[in-house]
């Protein structure tokens, strides 16, 4: 299903944000006519020429057969022109930004769309998914304890109730694709589901094995607003040669330690400064040093720190090392100031990623459920998104 997000992004962009304009948003999902807004830094600092480009994919994300004409109004492929140096950071960068829809380009229908970030040498340094809706039906989303006796105590099930009662549907079970997310990561994506019952223009979807997610754990947090003093979860920061170096305490396994509640903003974050005016421009960069002590070494899988940060892509440039010396799994990123959740994944040789491994997972655990319904009318060129239902953990039921 992810497959596009697997594109690597350039190693000298970061800080990759696409998010739409409303506050206290972060997953990338839009209504028709809604503002997108993408925030990119370029290390390199010389103000190089971006272009970007707007693609429709279909319901599983390969390219639709679509003519650009049929889902945008103007342009499909244009130059950023909004682009501003940093100031008085040790880190020299370039704050790229971009609004879709624009003056340029305007998005005709919904659907899944693909917006791709080209050089001046036609390489692509990234893509990032983004999805459009249309509100024709209505989905009301509940969370549950699973009823499997094996895993009650940690994993949650997804029920939803999707409402036509404005738009015909002549053939549910066919025309209906609805997806499911766990905390906007595409990684655990919940599909093939068919209505299991029909209630006047009710479709149900009461399952609970085929909609359960593991519960997963709180995730761990650091601020670094202040880039010159320490704050919760950061144990020392050192200037060094060019940039800051920011250490944060060791993090211990959780997986078998009673679950403990505190906020988290599940997997996303947030650039900010305590000093300054511009988190764009003004923000610098600190070397994040990542520490984490497990019970024995694993074997034969590799541990990654996961987060909305880095788009949940699991590469090199996140992955931890095993230090003999020390006994701990290290490794350090590159990070603009500002609030950051992460978590500690695994990954099996054959490609099996667990959110659970190294942080155990618990019912009560708050997480984001966002459930879109995918129509594709029979006969019909193109997958529509005709609604959006949103839940969350916190009021999970028994």
């Amino acid at each position: 299903m992810s497959q596009v997000a697997n594109t690597s992004d350039a190693e000298y962009i970061k800080t990759i944000i696409l998010k739409p304009m409303r506050t206290n948003a972060y997953a990338p999902i839009i209504r028709l006519g809604e503002k997108l807004w993408l925030s990119f830094d370029d290390l390199n600092a010389n103000e190089q020429d971006y272009t970007y480009k707007i693609e429709h994919y279909t319901f599983d994300w390969k390219p639709s057969n679509l003519a650009d004409t049929e889902f945008i109004k103007g342009y499909a492929e244009d130059r950023i022109r909004n682009f501003e140096n940093s100031f008085n950071t040790l880190q020299p960068y370039t704050n790229y930004q971009l609004t879709i829809p624009n003056e340029n380009t305007q998005l005709k229908i919904s659907g899944n769309y693909v917006l791709s970030v080209i050089n001046e040498n036609d390489v692509v340094v990234f893509k990032r998914k983004f999805i459009v809706f249309e509100p024709k039906v209505t989905v009301g989303v509940a969370i549950y304890k699973s009823r499997s006796i094996a895993d009650i105590q940690e994993k949650q099930s997804v029920e939803f109730v999707i409402d036509n009662t404005n738009f015909r549907i002549n053939n549910p079970s066919q025309e209906i694709k609805p997806i499911v997310l766990q905390n906007n990561n595409w990684q655990h994506a919940i599909i093939g589901l068919k209505p299991q019952f029909y209630r006047g223009n009710q479709l149900l979807y009461k399952y609970n094995k085929e909609t359960s997610f593991w519960g997963g754990n709180e995730f761990l947090y650091f601020d670094t607003k202040s880039i010159r003093n320490t704050t919760l979860n950061i144990a020392n920061i050192e200037q060094g040669e060019q940039l800051y170096h920011t250490y944060l305490y060791v993090d211990e396994e959780r997986k078998n330690q009673p679950y403990t509640r505190y906020p988290d903003i599940n997997g996303n974050f947030i650039v900010r400064i305590l000093d300054g005016y511009d988190n764009n421009t003004e923000a610098d960069y600190s070397w994040v040093h990542f520490y984490l002590k497990t019970s024995e070494k694993i074997e034969e899988k590799d541990i990654y720190i996961n987060g909305n940060f880095n788009n949940w892509q699991l590469t090199t440039t996140n992955k931890l090392s095993y230090n003999a010396e020390s006994g701990l799994y290290e490794t350090s990123l590159l990070l603009k100031q500002g609030f950051y959740n992460y978590q500690y994944v695994t990954k099996t040789k054959k490609g099996i990623i667990s959110n659970w491994d190294i942080d155990g997972s618990y019912f009560q655990t708050e997480n984001d459920y966002t459930v879109l319904v995918y129509y594709k009318k029979f006969g019909s060129r193109y997958c529509q998104v005709i609604g959006v239902g949103y839940g969350n953990s916190s009021t999970i039921n028994n």
